[in-house]
């Protein structure tokens, strides 16, 4: 389940136990905020989640997911963010590689700008484990396209650990955001201050079909740029079917 995963941290590393399903899986899911790489996709607001995995093969698995959005203004006054793709997850020893691409949809966005349609990215993480910690590095590229004005490069770093005897894990992140620029408008839409670095810790609770947790973000985008870039803490609760 490594697509839920990821949104559910939003690119911090989780524990490997979380990363596998043997059958679908549905996981409902409401956040005080929607970051991505350190960015607010909701404008600040809450949303609902709603993600879905289904195993076609070993290792391989479809994934699809939608977010509220209610409007953002990074995103053209889309409503919501549909996330649709694959996951193909090997194991090898003590290490587990993987390889995704994903297609995001925009729904409600301004269809008179093209800088505001859908973009796709593909991406491959390596990790391992070591006893209740798990390493994550990944990286994730999506091509030149008119929507995203050039291409974007994003590389992370991230760690996680279960505490022994408690259904809690602390988990951390840092990444990195770059790329080509061919139209800085439509570049500014994942990029608003160019190249930058954002991070992340968070603490999680699992227990049963439910989870929670309490995430810190950041990045170090410099004002008048920081709107929706700066730091803050973010609440989330969800139950997986």
């Amino acid at each position: 389940m490594a697509w839920l995963g990821a949104l559910r941290l939003a690119g911090h590393a989780v524990p490997a136990a979380a990363q596998y399903a043997s059958g679908p899986t549905v996981t409902i899911e409401a956040a005080s905020d929607e970051r991505r790489r350190g960015l607010s996709w909701s404008d600040g607001d809450p949303v609902l989640r709603g993600t879905l995995s289904v195993p076609v093969a070993q290792g391989f698995s479809l994934d699809g997911a939608a977010t509220t959005l209610w409007g953002s203004d990074r995103h053209g006054g889309a409503d919501a963010v549909l996330d649709l793709g694959a996951t193909y997850v090997k194991q090898l020893g003590g290490f587990r590689l993987s390889a995704e691409g994903r297609y995001h949809l925009f729904p409600g966005a301004s269809r008179a700008y093209v800088r505001y349609w859908g973009y796709g990215e593909v991406g491959a993480i390596a990790g391992c484990s070591l006893g209740p910690a798990s390493i994550d590095l990944g990286a994730r590229y999506a091509p030149r396209q008119s929507a995203i004005g050039g291409d974007n490069l994003y590389l992370s770093g991230g760690a996680a650990m279960g505490i022994p005897g408690t259904p809690f894990t602390m988990s951390g992140h840092v990444g990195r955001s770059s790329g080509d620029v061919r139209n800085p408008v439509s570049a500014a839409r994942l990029r608003p201050d160019g190249a930058y670095w954002d991070h992340g810790v968070a603490l999680d609770w699992y227990q049963g079909r439910w989870s929670a947790g309490l995430r810190y973000a950041d990045t170090d985008i410099d004002a008048p740029d920081t709107r929706h870039a700066g730091a803050t803490l973010i609440g989330r609760v969800d139950f997986t079917l």
